[in-house]
């Protein structure tokens, strides 16, 4: 089924504007339960609304700490992984420096 192009721009009705924002965010959900779902992938959504004074979080809050707990320690692990101290840096330029001595 093809969808008609969506004209992006602001829409100045307020009702109508509310209303597209619902609609939109029901998808959005659905949208990250299938991708989760069919994926099998964590995802998770932070929602800030002008029509609502809660925050809402997809799929709870403890979801989404969850979520980003583990993108946080992905991160450190990825920051570990290339790091390395004085000695194992030193010790790598000289096996590169002679390597390149042996090709001259």
């Amino acid at each position: 089924m093809i969808r008609k192009k969506v004209k992006l721009a602001y829409i100045t009705n307020d009702s109508s504007r509310k209303a597209t924002y619902k609609k939109r965010k029901k998808d959005l959900m659905k949208k990250m339960s299938e991708l989760s779902t069919y994926c099998g992938i964590d995802t998770c959504a932070i929602m800030y609304s002008p029509y609502e004074s809660q925050t809402e979080f997809w799929p709870s809050l403890l979801g989404v700490e969850q979520v980003l707990s583990k993108f946080k320690m992905i991160l450190e692990m990825e920051k570990r992984k290339n790091m390395m101290n004085q000695e194992c840096f030193l010790s790598q330029r000289t096996i590169k420096v002679v390597e390149q001595i042996k090709k001259h």
